[in-house]
């Protein structure tokens, strides 16, 4: 593993532990150039995923960015942030056990939406505003009465 730091190539594990979730190993390095310490994490990939945008255009499936999109949403929301990564874990198991390589934008939107309603309702109309492209406020006052409308069938 190169450091981070110095760039040096040849970094040493100091300690080896599985993440809370036991979905990942959380490693401890140590540059034997600099001295820095750094942590990495070794997560299971089952499948290279590829996204297919609504332009067509595709682009590889960056968990990272998933998890971004969802802390925005979940900003200053009182969400326990070890919360949210089990949800991001579950989406991207989903994701790649679903037995596609590409998958579309908008299934990866869906499953967000899906997650996020049950995680915080502020976050969950946060992310429909910007997925589902708000222009004005009657747009959020319609998502709401029709979100309203189904919880109650």
């Amino acid at each position: 593993m190169r450091c981070p730091f110095c760039g040096h190539e040849d970094t040493q594990v100091k300690d080896s532990r599985p993440t809370e979730d036991n979905t990942a190993i959380r490693r401890r390095r140590f540059c034997p150039h600099c001295s820095a310490r750094f942590t990495t994490f070794e997560r299971v990939q089952l499948r290279e995923l590829t996204v297919l945008k609504k332009n067509n255009q595709r682009e590889p499936f960056d968990r990272d960015k998933l998890a971004r999109s969802m802390m925005i949403a979940l900003r200053k929301r009182p969400v326990e942030p070890g919360r949210t990564e089990r949800v991001v874990n579950g989406i991207v198991r989903r994701l790649e056990s679903s037995g596609e390589s590409e998958i579309k934008v908008d299934a990866i939107g869906a499953l967000v939406m899906e997650a996020l309603a049950t995680l915080d309702q502020v976050a969950y109309v946060r992310f429909a505003s910007v997925y589902r492209n708000f222009r004005e406020a009657k747009d959020f006052e319609e998502f709401i009465t029709d979100e309203l409308a189904e919880e109650a069938d």
